[in-house]
């Protein structure tokens, strides 16, 4: 048992290696040409890993592995931004620099990666109940941040909720404009009056 124990921990360890693999392959691909176009066989090929490892570690296929690969991916893009926001010396400077970061990360990426899951949400919500659900709930996670900023600045949890909903309606838009455009403009100004907003709402408290 004990000799076994350290290639046991090795199996495991490696497994893990090879599904983060899958998964940061994914949603790559996914962020930058959508769920329709992302095949597994594209994956297999970015990722390294063996064809077969996909249904051993996702035995859902490309729906289940894209849905660990949006839920990853928008934590990690939340995490991000609440850095920002932990950083800023108030919440509208936050929400400002915030819309600046991704106009900045949009035109470093050649205009091609914008929202990790907007692309999909777009695309797919419409054809696979777990993608559409996966997307509503980083969303909706994305909402909760917002509005607990809102809240700890004093303004009613209703007024909060409404303000975030239509922060983030604003940021994503914007994203969209931006990308099409290849232009951070409608970011930098959607930032600038969403500091408005809220530098006014904080005022009314």
């Amino acid at each position: 048992m004990t000799a076994r124990a350290p290639e046991t921990r090795e199996r495991t360890a490696k497994g893990e290696r090879s599904r983060k693999k899958m998964i940061d392959a994914t949603a790559a691909l996914l962020r930058k040409q959508g769920f329709h176009a992302t095949g597994l066989a594209e994956i297999v090929a970015a990722s390294g890993a063996p064809r077969g490892s996909v249904y051993f570690y996702f035995p859902g296929g490309k729906e289940q592995l894209a849905c660990a690969a949006l839920s990853e991916s928008g934590a990690m893009w939340r995490g991000l931004l609440d850095g920002v926001i932990d950083a800023a010396p108030d919440l509208g400077a936050a929400v400002e620099q915030v819309c600046h970061l991704l106009g900045d990360g949009l035109a470093a990426s050649n205009w091609e990666l914008g929202c990790p899951i907007a692309t999909v949400a777009l695309e797919a919500a419409t054809t696979s109940e777990a993608v559409r659900q996966t997307c509503a709930d980083h969303f909706v996670a994305w909402e909760a941040l917002i509005g607990r900023r809102l809240t700890a600045l004093g303004l009613p949890a209703s007024t909060a909720a409404e303000t975030a909903t239509f922060g983030l309606a604003a940021i994503e838009g914007a994203l969209l404009l931006a990308k099409v455009r290849r232009d951070p403009g409608p970011l930098h100004a959607t930032g600038a009056m969403l500091r408005k907003l809220v530098d006014g709402l904080v005022v009314g408290v």
